[in-house]
């Protein structure tokens, strides 16, 4: 899990569960799941984050996909998709759908833009800040954290245009037409449409 801490500051039950699905991605993006993540989706998750919304029907894919596999099913999937030999088949990193190699300008932008809001990466990560599971972890943090001169709405949404919204769609789209995507096609299809819904909310707020 990537090492951002905060206090859940938001009073709202919305934007906490807005943090809390962040999260979510981003530590099913960062590693498969391991054990005890498959059983709390085999007892304890078993209601969409928003009934009756856009995201209640992915969600209920992914529950389900979650409860179809075991812990090695996923950890061969995730070794398939995104590790591999050399050149994985699907790049986790956004500086590849931006620029079309790694470690570009857009990464540079990035850090530019985390120095500013007094964040870092974990020197004992191994991943650059362009992962998708970092980039999901700093919205929580900047919708749930308790410094309310940078965890904001505002932060939020240009942080989210920045650095998500430009590449985060392409990048589930080659998740789902991976063939041998099973679990993580549910993650990339719920990705997706959150993306989109978040989209749509920060364009109502200009």
């Amino acid at each position: 899990m990537i090492a951002i801490s905060f206090t859940a500051a938001a009073d709202d039950a919305d934007e906490l569960a807005r943090a809390e699905l962040y999260g979510l991605l981003s530590r099913l993006w960062y590693a498969p799941p391991d054990a005890p993540l498959l059983q709390q989706f085999a007892v304890a998750v078993t209601q969409a984050p928003q009934s009756g919304s856009i995201l209640e029907a992915p969600w209920q894919e992914l529950v389900a996909a979650m409860r179809a596999t075991t812990e090695q099913q996923a950890a061969d999937e995730y070794d398939a998709l995104f590790q591999g030999v050399g050149k994985p088949d699907v790049f986790l990193y956004g500086s590849y759908y931006v620029a079309g190699f790694l470690n570009e300008r857009p990464l540079a932008r990035l850090r530019d833009d985390l120095a500013a809001l007094g964040l870092g990466r974990d020197p004992a990560m191994g991943e650059t800040e362009d992962h998708v599971a970092y980039l999901c972890e700093v919205m929580r943090y900047l919708i749930a954290g308790d410094d309310l001169g940078v965890c904001n709405l505002e932060q939020q949404r240009r942080f989210f245009r920045a650095h998500l919204q430009p590449w985060v769609e392409q990048f589930c789209n080659a998740v789902v037409q991976h063939p041998r995507a099973r679990l993580y096609a549910a993650l990339a299809t719920l990705t997706r449409v959150f993306v989109q819904v978040e989209t749509q909310a920060f364009d109502l707020i200009e």
